[in-house]
């Protein structure tokens, strides 16, 4: 079974409920996920289904209105991309707002690697 244009949609779907058993459920147990920011030239690298869980468990409680709109998908062969725009609310009240887009390896139907990218943008000041 592969995963197909509309999978994707309703993986942002589960990332937009903050409910990671239904993220979770798109990935491979020996995916690979890199994150928009960290000190290396491909952000920070989180391997395995826990420490990703963790990884986007973290957003959503660093910002609880975590929230990735205007998502479009595609698929070809092994390979896949989410275009999105990311809007959340730091503790302090600063605001991202920018857009982004996940290239995706695929093997069997599942994520197996996941980079994300997003604008590097300043933060949106609290009250603006």
């Amino acid at each position: 079974m592969s995963l197909t244009a509309d999978g994707l949609a309703r993986l942002f779907d589960a990332f937009n409920r903050h409910d990671i058993d239904g993220v979770m459920e798109f990935f491979a147990g020996n995916c690979v996920f890199s994150g928009v920011a960290g000190p290396e030239a491909y952000g920070t690298r989180f391997e395995g289904t826990e420490a990703i869980a963790a990884a986007f468990s973290g957003v959503w409680k660093a910002m609880p209105d975590a929230h990735w709109a205007h998502h479009g998908h595609f698929v070809h062969g092994d390979r896949a991309v989410s275009e999105w725009t990311f809007t959340g609310t730091n503790v302090d009240g600063s605001r991202v707002e920018a857009e982004g887009c996940d290239l995706f390896t695929l093997d069997d139907g599942k994520i197996v690697r996941k980079q994300a990218f997003r604008k590097n943008r300043p933060l949106i000041a609290a009250g603006a």
